[in-house]
């Protein structure tokens, strides 16, 4: 295998802190980003939102199932960010910089699928461990209790 996949996963307060360190770097002639490499951040989408007649674009993170988010910042400099709808395409898009509809690679998307096929399946055993343990982290939840209050009767005070 010639490139292999080096992306990891990330959790959300990761994500945040990238977003975070380059919204405060922005203006910076030359930023230096505190975390550079490739990461995917399970079950969020990403959203912006143009406010201050587009002056300003502001980034959010969103709860949102099977959906994957990428971070490019190998450069150190740059960060960048993409939504996919699944795990082995946030992988291609990292490991390529193709989308898998691109039609300008030496090799198409089902190619390079086939090749990373236990890289890809070892990066989805992690989520799936990752999940399990987040599942048995949370405490059992206790059963509400429904208690019925009476309301005191009031007698009207008669004039």
């Amino acid at each position: 295998m010639k490139n292999p996949i080096r992306a990891s996963i990330i959790t959300v307060d990761q994500a945040r802190e990238m977003l975070k360190d380059q919204r405060e770097q922005r203006d910076e002639r030359f930023p230096q980003l505190a975390i550079s490499g490739q990461y995917i951040l399970p079950d969020y989408r990403l959203t912006r939102k143009r406010e201050a007649f587009k002056i300003r674009r502001h980034t959010f993170l969103k709860k949102h199932f099977r959906s994957y988010v990428a971070f490019d910042s190998d450069n150190g400099q740059t960060l960048w960010i993409h939504n996919f709808p699944s795990l082995s395409e946030a992988c291609f898009w990292l490991n390529t910089g193709l989308k898998p509809n691109d039609t300008d690679s030496a090799k198409s998307y089902k190619e390079w699928k086939t090749e990373h096929v236990t890289e890809i399946e070892t990066l989805k055993e992690q989520l799936r461990t990752q999940h399990l343990e987040k599942k048995k982290a949370a405490p059992a939840e206790k059963p509400i209790s429904v208690t019925t209050v009476q309301k005191a009767k009031r007698s009207k005070a008669k004039k």
